[in-house]
């Protein structure tokens, strides 16, 4: 059986790292796929133990210079300390870089002719090297080991060429002046390249930090400690310690540990975070709480039933994760294109340094080391690698936060292609909550008959089925025992008592019957379809017994919601299995113009092909059940529920509250989530076009400017900060 994880991993410096990361373990016998979000630092893996397992995956790992956290129950706790203790070392070697690369840049500009001026640049510049800028040199030569490179390749290569070649005319300056040439020192350069760089990247860390702030806060909602009830005594203990059927106690103000059923005691749980719904649900004993929900009034004693990561809670956290995991099809070019960026670059830089020696000779060897430098340093694989995951992770962490959970990138980027919406009636365009309004009897409402319809109603799962339900059950009827039961999909139900056959369904259902409708029950069904209710018919053998009228108020901002999209530009369908009368007025009530009635699941499925078959992107929103055959063939699939009742795993969109508005709200997320990803891609792209050749020292010729490599590194440090800044516009608007 196929397992399937996300993982921290450590050690990762830019895309190419990732790359590595995830060829390797894309390679090992036993693993089924493996995806790293350099952003959020992290990799997905789907995997077969009983082939291969986390311990035998991190090993492989660390062989390439990396490593992965496995400790699941702990893993956020050891990954943000390992972040902080990150954070904390690099904010120390970017302190000790750029309190000695200013008095070396003030020795290079300034103080020049000071005695003795190259020897004190070189002492400075030394701890800088082998403090601050020491992990590039270990992980280049790590990468260099397994055949590969990556950013502290480069920097590795740019900053060593810069202080030996200073070193040495530093020790033996007679070589060039015994040529008539000035022996330069460019130990400011190799300084302020690793200064610039970590500045670079603390920067970065913080702004990416921020765009996961959202998976942080999910995490948050669970408590670390629960008080477990043993016999008469309430213990404190760890959460990772509690087991199903353990027995908890809540306090008023506290987070509801676990996911569980009330025993003992009553209260009122805020349950927004995790349903949306603002107001407090009334919870006694037998009613079900979720973990990371807020106790408010009263305290109770809940019996778990699911803990740690089978909790609601937890699953949607992981879903989020897991879709800020996943890759964009864009991305995929640019994983090819990271995975040759650093070699393409390496050999730009030799091609450059080569045509300077050939157009200058010695004289220009200076100019042909700065280029050559320069052209190493300015290359960033970051702010490419960067582009795509950091966009996703503001937007579906953006999305979290207003309870739209969204599968994956894919999913992202067809929703905002969508530009018509299908929209299943029953719970998303109403309240979801049927109840029987009005009932005629056509012949005698005696117990028998309404025993029979109850015990029919109860077999069906239907919304319009519970309602009769309620309906009966609200009049002290018990239901009889039938002799068989039959479902015919989309239409109503049969069964068989005492040899006699009873049916209960749709118009059309009642018409195969071979019944006549009395005028009675003409006028009421013309009644009752102008006043948008859905009518049920009872009959037995050929016989029409009564007709139920079934109200399910429409939500209060489905009409907002379909004016949102059509204004949009998206066109708006309704299906339904209501008769054509009461599906027309409820159309003409939310102003939808496109309506089809009496419809089945296979029809809905029917329905969206030949949609997609007239160019149409669709969106099909309903249950996540019901309305499976219709959600599989749309482009975007998406669920409407409350928490618990949503189906996370059929839908690529789960709309969690029942507010019809998060629809329109979604579809523009996605968007403006799919803008940032072309305008970050569109930076980093030109960036490295232009900053390359500029770099090279393409502009020399016309006006004399040769980049210095100090400034080559700024712009880099620049462009990988840029890139995130931009992604965290999303955030903040």
């Amino acid at each position: 059986m196929m397992k399937k994880c996300t993982l921290p991993v450590l050690e990762m410096s830019c895309a190419v790292c990732a790359n590595n990361v995830e060829n390797k373990v894309n390679s090992l016998s036993g693993v089924t796929s493996a995806s790293v979000n350099f952003a959020a630092n992290t990799i997905t893996i789907e995997y077969d133990p009983e082939q291969i397992t986390l311990p035998q995956i991190k090993a492989e790992v660390q062989s390439i210079g990396y490593d992965l956290v496995i400790d699941e129950e702990n893993q956020e706790d050891i990954q943000e300390e390992a972040q902080k203790s990150h954070y904390a070392l690099l904010k120390r070697k970017v302190i000790v870089a750029w309190i000695l690369s200013i008095p070396i840049m003030l020795l290079s500009m300034i103080f020049m002719h000071i005695p003795g001026n190259e020897w004190i640049m070189m002492v400075l510049t030394l701890p800088i090297l082998l403090y601050s800028g020491q992990s590039f040199y270990i992980h280049a030569w790590k990468q260099t080991k397994q055949h590969t490179a990556n950013m502290d390749t480069l920097v590795a290569l740019s900053t060593s060429i810069a202080f030996l070649f200073s070193l040495f005319n530093t020790i033996y300056p007679q070589f060039w002046t015994n040529q008539g040439m000035e022996a330069h020192v460019y130990y400011e350069a190799a300084g302020m390249i690793i200064a610039f760089v970590l500045l670079g990247k603390l920067m970065e860390e913080r702004a990416k930090n921020s765009t996961t702030s959202a998976i942080k806060g999910l995490m948050g909602l669970q408590p670390k400690t629960a008080r477990k009830v043993i016999e008469t005594e309430e213990i404190e203990v760890p959460i990772g310690q509690l087991q199903p059927n353990d027995k908890i106690s809540v306090r008023p103000g506290e987070k509801i540990p676990v996911d569980g059923i009330v025993i003992e005691g009553n209260s009122y749980v805020d349950e927004s975070m995790i349903s949306g719904e603002a107001i407090p649900v009334k919870k006694q004993s037998g009613d079900r709480v979720l973990a990371g929900t807020i106790n408010q009034r009263g305290s109770f004693i809940l019996n778990a039933t699911q803990v740690g990561s089978s909790t609601v809670l937890a699953q949607i956290v992981r879903m989020v994760q897991e879709a800020q995991g996943s890759k964009a099809p864009v991305q995929k070019v640019v994983d090819r294109i990271s995975s040759i960026f650093v070699p393409i670059v390496i050999s730009i830089s030799i091609i450059t340094f080569i045509v300077w020696i050939i157009i200058g000779g010695n004289h220009y060897f200076s100019y042909a080391l700065l280029s050559a430098v320069s052209v190493l340093v300015i290359a960033c694989p970051c702010a490419l690698g960067l582009a795509t995951p950091t966009a996703l992770m503001v937007g579906i962490g953006k999305g979290a936060e207003r309870h739209i959970l969204i599968k994956d990138a894919f999913a992202l980027e067809n929703l905002c292609k969508v530009n018509c919406v299908v929209l299943d009636k029953t719970g998303t365009l109403t309240e979801g909550h049927p109840s029987v309004s009005d009932v005629l009897w056509i012949t005698d409402s005696d117990q028998t008959s309404q025993s029979v319809l109850l015990a029919a109603e109860q077999k069906s799962e239907h919304p319009l089925a519970i309602a009769i339900t309620e309906y009966l059950k609200g009049k002290g009827v018990a239901p009889e025992e039938i002799n068989s039961f039959e479902s015919i999909t989309g239409k109503g139900i049969e069964v068989v008592f005492k040899d006699s056959k009873y049916w209960v369904g749709s118009l059309s259902f009642a018409q195969t019957q071979q019944i006549q409708l009395p005028e009675k029950a003409l006028q009421k069904t013309e009644m009752w379809s102008k006043e948008n209710k859905s009518i049920i018919y009872y009959g037995k053998e050929s016989s029409l017994m009564a007709i139920f009228a079934i109200t399910d108020p429409l939500k209060p901002t489905s009409v907002q919601a379909v004016q949102t999209l059509e204004k949009r530009g998206i066109e708006v369908h309704m299906l339904t299995g209501d008769g054509n009368k009461t599906a027309q007025m409820i159309g003409r009530t939310l102003g939808i113009k496109h309506i089809k009635a009496e419809v089945m699941p296979t029809d809905k499925e029917i329905y969206i092909q030949n949609l997609q078959q007239k160019g149409k992107i669709v969106a099909m929103v309903g249950d996540g059940i019901n309305d499976s055959q219709a959600l599989a063939r749309a482009d975007v699939s998406i669920a409407m529920g409350k928490g618990t009742d949503i189906a996370m795993d059929v839908a690529m969109v789960t709309l969690m509250t029942s507010d019809l508005l998060l629809l329109p709200q979604a579809i523009k997320l996605s968007q403006r989530t799919v803008r940032l990803i072309h305008q970050n891609l569109f930076w980093a792209f030109i960036y490295n076009v232009i900053g390359i050749p500029i770099a090279a020292g393409i502009l020399f010729p016309i006006n004399g400017l040769l980049l210095n490599p100090m400034w080559a590194s700024a712009a880099m440090a620049f462009s990988s900060v840029s890139v995130v800044l931009n992604s965290l516009r999303l955030k903040y608007s």
